[in-house]
């Protein structure tokens, strides 16, 4: 189930035995974990029934044990095991039978007003992930009730962050507020946070500036990659691979770090073959098109447009194609493909 179902769930029936959490988007796991404390325990019993297990610390048959124990102290429970993915076997090893029959056989019979959610915060759905990911819920088979955490697309990242800044009072043109979700990487837990820091910087007293989400999240995935393109464009090989060292250290997703970077090179080649001039040219031209062109991208299309010539955009283009071919090849090292693009644009 998505979290959106499991928040219906909660408001018109009581939380179920057992859940698993599954996948690493953090926001709506927050307000998911939060809900299911408010309806799991009322608020005289939270001290006492509320128990937290680590499973890299306690083993699964351990947790299992305490579950199907009723407590003295507490008629109602909720058993929250971190880490949940640690009682996978390494690697490809067969499953612990032990361990996957005292789940099952607590699945068939858990303990009256015990709620047990086994969260596994480490994995996420696609690439190298994928496989553990069908392991995890192979493992945990006899759980039920799975909640998926995936990321937030780029739409529902641009409405969170409309609704967020609206509830904070924030004033700020929608431009703007696409260039900060854009900026970072439509992760909805860093666009509350810094909704929230420009809630405070500005003391809503004062329109957000675009110098503001810059000067506050300096790291951010549109500024970083952007600021390699116009490295690319002047051939300047040293500032390019210390900002792809950046990406990687901020734990930037390099294949979609190089679909903005093609989108930008593709946007640059169309408006030099235009014959385009000026930023409003460029935000007119591609709106006309029906493609979403704000202000802000209209500037860095036009300041990439000056950084390459016809030719460079036209090799860069070649180039970002193998590129992404290369990323689809069979367990890629992303890093050594991303410092191949760059050698070979700064010959």
């Amino acid at each position: 189930m998505t979290p959106q179902q499991l928040v219906s769930q909660l408001k018109s029936s009581p939380p179920a035995p057992l859940y698993l959490f599954a996948g690493q988007e953090s926001y709506r796991r927050r307000a998911c974990r939060k809900m299911m404390v408010e309806k799991a325990l009322p608020e005289d019993l939270r001290e006492d029934g509320y128990a937290r297990y680590d499973l890299d610390e306690t083993s699964i048959r351990d947790v299992v044990d305490a579950a199907a124990s009723y407590s003295l102290f507490a008629a109602e429970r909720l058993i929250w095991v971190s880490n949940a993915e640690a009682a996978l076997p390494r690697g490809a090893a067969a499953f612990d039978e032990k361990d996957t029959a005292a789940l099952a056989r607590y699945a068939a019979d858990p303990t009256p007003g015990t709620v047990v959610v086994f969260d596994a915060q480490r994995l996420g759905f696609d690439n190298d992930d994928k496989s553990k990911m069908e392991r995890l819920r192979k493992f945990y088979a006899a759980v039920p009730n799975v909640v998926e955490f995936s990321p937030y697309s780029p739409d529902e990242a641009l409405k969170l962050a409309g609704e967020l800044a609206a509830r904070a009072g924030l004033k700020m043109n929608p431009a703007l507020l696409n260039t900060l979700v854009e900026a970072l990487g439509s992760d909805a837990e860093r666009i509350a946070t810094e909704i929230e820091k420009l809630a405070a910087f500005s003391g809503g007293t004062r329109a957000i500036a675009e110098a503001d989400i810059l000067a506050l999240a300096p790291d951010a995935r549109t500024a970083t990659v952007f600021a390699l393109v116009a490295a690319l464009g002047r051939g300047d090989r040293a500032a390019s691979l210390n900002l792809l060292h950046t990406l990687i250290r901020d734990g930037e997703y390099l294949p979609l770090a190089l679909t903005f970077l093609a989108a930008q090179v593709r946007f640059a080649l169309t408006a030099r073959e235009e014959g385009l001039k000026t930023p409003q040219a460029i935000q007119a031209h591609f709106s006309k098109l029906g493609i979403p062109m704000w202000s802000s991208r209209a500037q860095q299309v036009m300041q990439t447009l000056g950084a390459f010539s016809k030719p460079q955009l036209e090799k860069a283009m070649v180039k970002i194609f193998e590129t992404d071919k290369a990323f689809r090849d069979r367990s890629p090292d992303d890093r050594l493909v991303m410092e191949r693009l760059i050698l070979d644009l700064t010959r």
